[in-house]
């Protein structure tokens, strides 16, 4: 049995794209019933508490995070995150 790997999270990130290439790693450990329902959750609040203006501007995901993360995955971002 492979040893599951908990995913690596910055508090704070350089870049939108890096910020989006981790949220993907999250969603996806995820979706592997890697990560449970409230680690997904932290995860991704912490990730938006830190990083909120790389992450949405104008009440919308930046254009490179939509890019990157693709409309699913942002799915699951925006419920967590009760966006809208």
């Amino acid at each position: 049995m492979q040893e599951v790997k908990p995913v690596e999270l910055k508090m704070f990130y350089r870049t939108q794209r890096d910020l989006a290439i981790d949220l993907n790693k999250l969603v996806d450990s995820y979706w592997q019933e890697e990560l449970k329902d409230n680690e997904l959750i932290n995860g991704i609040k912490n990730l938006y508490e830190n990083n909120q203006e790389k992450l949405i501007k104008d009440n919308h995901f930046t254009k490179v995070v939509q890019q990157q993360c693709g409309k699913r995955r942002l799915a699951v971002v925006e419920k967590v995150l009760e966006i809208k």
